[in-house]
């Protein structure tokens, strides 16, 4: 019954994670990849500083990574997908680490670091603690 409870308890904490990443990711993803670059310097002054295909190519990785932080276990297709969003989207985390720490923009780097565990978490906890079993 106390494994059971946790269980539960650990699937309602990686839908709300998921979900609160996935918003955060569409959103953002959403903007990198359709807005005029000048309207994004407004609120990411280095979009001027990288080619804009780089821009485009993160923000649809955002998007498709918070689609699949929830479509997959949301409609119990292919759930697995879930797992491979959230490890894509420690990936970026990585990466946007790195890039922020070249440029000396290390205050950055810490909520990439939450992020990229955050993500991970969901990455465990979809694939071991509480995975979505496939229609």
């Amino acid at each position: 019954m106390e494994i059971q409870k946790r269980n539960k308890t650990v699937h309602i904490i990686l839908w709300i994670a998921q979900v609160l990443l996935a918003l955060m990711f569409i959103m953002a993803g959403t903007m990198k990849a359709f807005q005029p670059i000048e309207a994004l310097t407004e609120s990411l002054p280095w979009v001027t500083t990288v080619p804009e295909g780089l821009v485009r190519f993160i923000g649809i990785s955002e998007l498709l990574g918070g689609i699949g932080l929830i479509i997959p276990s949301a409609f119990r297709f292919k759930p697995f997908l879930t797992t491979w969003a959230a490890l894509g989207l420690a990936v970026v985390m990585v990466f946007a680490a790195i890039f922020h720490a070249v440029r000396g923009e290390f205050s950055a780097i810490g909520v990439n670091a939450v992020l990229m565990a955050i993500f991970l978490f969901i990455a465990w906890g979809r694939s071991k603690k509480a995975p979505i079993q496939a229609k």
